[in-house]
């Protein structure tokens, strides 16, 4: 059996779920299934030093990267949407020319599940669709795009398309489920499989012996809030930073680091060094092989968005953090992330854009170190209970392999 994963981004890029995608083809590889991954030249914060080529084979030759020349990502809007489409024209020559059993299409970007219809009609293959997203309703929650827009509109067709040429859709969550099935999607064609967590490579680093400490001239007495992950517009960090502001003059033990980069990035810089808020730290991405560091680097980590944003999924975040076993603070809409931090004592939920009750949470923790350092313990164990690699990626496999007629 041959799949064939047509893909946007690919290591070594850094984005937040190509871990995934890499413990998914090594999974299938491992169980027999020919894999041909097809990607651009990485272009998307590539750490300095990386190395790749433009062929290379893993898994006794069962899986293979391929790939091919496009122009680096830039800031230009128009440029980035013309790659776009010319990555995924090449994406779907590949689709429509070479052999395979099945397709495996990503959400990222949403224009990925246009390609279902000519996968079906022209080589008449199954396709499994991974939703790490549900667009346009995305645009929407992160004040991109409204309702009723002619961008929500076409976002709208794109999605119907997608979900109705897909032979399995994969969802991250059940509240991903609850919205496909609002939207007529059949409940045979969705399953669900949670982001994992890879429990080998997040694990706690003992303060001491995280490096991090000294590459950024952190000091190790303090007491370290810390947010890792996209800094854009629908993270809140306007509230993040007037909680930081206020409790730098009434509990100055109180630090918190920012680990990432995003569309929101510049505005944070220009606001902490203006309201000289020196209790906020601000880090860039850091390497995959030093996540273990990354997450262990606070006494407690962040999942927070701006109200509205964030009711359709857990973020994958969440995980790595139990894995390192730290406790998850959220101010984050109410789903299932509330019943996770509460059913299994592994963080403190408070709901999106509750400042005050989001400063109580931060003391709770810095004035109970023994509770803290529970909810991480108890993190960890729900991880190694629910969420490990070889769930997940187990899941995926039976998936793909389900959607091929003998």
């Amino acid at each position: 059996m041959k799949a064939v994963f047509p893909c946007s981004y690919y290591l070594p890029e850094t984005a937040a779920s190509l871990y995934l995608t890499d413990n998914i083809i090594h999974a299938c590889a491992e169980q027999d299934l020919e894999v041909d991954l097809y990607t651009p030249t990485p272009t998307r914060a590539v750490p300095e030093g990386a190395k790749w080529k433009r062929y290379e084979t893993d898994v006794d030759g069962k899986l293979r990267i391929h790939r091919f020349h496009l122009y680096g990502e830039g800031k230009n809007p128009i440029l980035r949407a013309l790659r776009y489409v010319i990555g995924e024209a090449m994406l779907l020559h590949y689709c429509i020319w070479k052999k395979y059993d099945v397709a495996f299409i990503d959400s990222t970007p949403p224009i990925q599940g246009l390609k279902m219809p000519l996968i079906k009609w022209l080589k008449r293959k199954p396709t499994v669709y991974n939703a790490q997203d549900i667009f346009p309703d995305s645009l929407v929650n992160n004040g991109l795009s409204k309702g009723g827009s002619l961008v929500w509109k076409i976002g709208r067709i794109v999605e119907k398309i997608t979900y109705k040429y897909a032979d399995k859709i994969i969802v991250i969550s059940e509240d991903f489920k609850k919205n496909l099935l609002a939207k007529g999607v059949p409940e045979e064609k969705i399953v669900v499989v949670y982001n994992w967590v890879d429990q080998n490579a997040v694990v706690d680093i003992p303060r001491e012996k995280n490096k991090l400490f000294e590459m950024y001239g952190l000091d190790r007495s303090k007491f370290y809030v810390t947010y890792n992950g996209n800094i854009g517009l629908s993270q809140n960090m306007d509230m993040l930073l007037s909680v930081a502001e206020e409790l730098k003059t009434s509990n100055s033990d109180i630090h918190f680091v920012l680990v990432g980069t995003g569309a929101y990035l510049d505005e944070v810089k220009r606001m902490v060094a203006e309201r000289n808020i020196d209790n906020v730290h601000i880090l860039p991405f850091q390497p995959y092989e030093d996540i273990s560091h990354v997450f262990s680097l606070g006494d407690a980590s962040l999942v927070i968005s701006k109200p509205g944003t964030g009711s359709a999924s857990v973020p994958s975040k969440t995980w790595s953090i139990m894995s390192a076993s730290r406790p998850v603070l959220a101010n984050f809409d109410e789903n299932e992330l509330k019943s996770i931090l509460e059913d299994n004592s592994c963080g403190i939920f408070t709901k999106a854009g509750d400042k005050e009750e989001f400063k109580k949470s931060i003391l709770t923790l810095y004035l109970n170190r023994e509770l803290c350092k529970e909810y991480g313990k108890n993190g960890r164990q729900f991880v190694l209970n629910n969420l490990t690699r070889e769930v997940g990626t187990q899941k995926y496999v039976d998936v793909i392999k389900s959607v091929v007629k003998d």
